[in-house]
């Protein structure tokens, strides 16, 4: 393939269209970005990021990394790569950076699309397909097994959303949801533990996704509605926590620096309703530490983009993680002294980064346990989880003892 140009599509704020917006050019160290003429002319043209992509003629230069975070934010992460690796298996040492932007699914997290014309937008992947039948390409694309050819169309579906694990672009009617399989290598039933944590979340107060369990060929699969598509069919511009931080590099190593605290910092200058945001990214915070789930990194962070300022989106990836031993920190410190051990007394010291008094932390956190405690059996009905697997969730993932030592 070996792609070195591409076209950036946009659909800007109210659109059920996308236009072009500029021009990807690979220049072996770095990837550019130019707006087009035209588009700099439109009176409703946005900069698709501060500061990265400021409204101006002339190539672009990332202000970290090989490509504009915004970017890349579109682009496929690990499972979307290893769809499209799979499905250019002769080509894959000739595969671009570029290459995996423009053959992955145009169903991706944003507003934003790849495509090789400037003049003509040609939708990748958005027919609708049965979930069993993403189910299956996700499997066999697991286990290395050879797909066939009327599977071949539901490949596009897996390849355009970020993560590690299985998932699929799932489109019924008009509702959009990212649907999360069940993995070959889950040591305990990961999909479920996700949805017991989401619907937790959402009955502690907090903004999150609405999730909803379903399964295909013998396999638990989780269904989380799209926020950041309109019903319309219109799209909202999103960007990663890792963005707004400035931290992409080529290799993703640079996330390692990502700190609640100085997200926290850009929320109080550069988002909606500052405070109210500062206290909603601290219950999450909170959270995460009473539900074992450590895989808090500044991917799993989001904010909506309007063209002026940021507004965080619901909380969409809050999973319990398996534990080794019984210290655990989380993926981001959330101290402005690095702190980041695992334990709500912790995080209460540091409530002032997040504008909370020592009493309003307190608050959050005995209601979050509060509400973790009463509803813990309700929720577990609802995911239809064995005894076993309660068992084997409670005290360990949920509310394990080290992450209330010392409150």
């Amino acid at each position: 393939m070996a792609t070195t140009e591409a076209f950036v599509w946009v659909w800007l704020p109210a659109a059920t269209e996308p236009v072009v917006a500029g021009k990807l050019t690979d220049r072996g160290s770095v990837v550019t970005f130019a707006y087009g003429r035209s588009y700099l002319e439109r009176p409703d043209a946005i900069a698709l990021y501060l500061p990265e992509l400021p409204l101006r003629r002339g190539e672009i230069s990332p202000i970290s990394g090989e490509i504009a975070g915004c970017i890349a934010d579109a682009g496929p992460d690990a499972w979307g790569r290893r769809i499209i690796e799979y499905q250019h298996m002769s080509e894959m040492a000739d595969l671009t950076r570029l290459d995996y932007l423009v053959a992955s699914g145009s169903n991706r997290f944003g507003a934003l699309d790849f495509r090789h014309s400037a003049t003509q937008y040609v939708s990748l992947g958005e027919s609708q397909v049965p979930l069993g039948e993403l189910a299956e390409v996700a499997d066999r694309v697991e286990n290395g097994r050879p797909l066939s050819a009327g599977l071949e169309r539901a490949l596009f579906h897996g390849s355009s959303m970020g993560g590690a694990r299985p998932k699929a672009v799932f489109v019924d009617g008009v509702q959009q949801m990212i649907a999360k399989f069940t993995s070959v290598t889950d040591s305990y039933p990961v999909v479920k533990a996700e949805f017991v944590a989401m619907e937790l979340a959402r009955r502690a107060g907090l903004h999150v996704a609405d999730v909803r369990l379903d399964s295909a060929l013998g396999r638990d699969i989780l269904l989380v509605d799209r926020f950041d598509r309109t019903p319309d069919g219109g799209r909202a511009m999103v960007v990663s926590a890792l963005t707004i931080l400035e931290l992409h590099d080529a290799h993703g190593m640079a996330g390692r620096y990502a700190t609640y605290a100085d997200l926290a910092f850009h929320i109080r200058s550069r988002f909606s309703e500052s405070d109210k945001t500062l206290a909603e990214l601290f219950a999450r915070i909170i959270f995460n530490i009473l539900v074992g789930n450590t895989d808090d990194h500044a991917r799993n962070h989001a904010a909506f983009w309007d063209g002026a300022q940021l507004t965080l989106t619901p909380a969409y990836d809050v999973c319990p993680q398996v534990r080794v031993g019984e210290e655990v920190a989380q993926a981001m410190a959330f101290g402005d002294n690095g702190e980041r051990l695992s334990q709500v007394a912790r995080c209460v010291a540091q409530a002032h980064i997040y504008h909370l008094s020592t009493a309003q932390a307190t608050e959050i956190v005995d209601k979050q346990i509060a509400v973790i405690t009463q509803e813990w059996s309700s929720v577990c009905d609802m995911a239809g989880l064995s005894a076993v697997d309660r068992k084997q969730l409670w005290h360990r993932q949920f509310l394990n003892p080290f992450a209330l030592y010392g409150y």
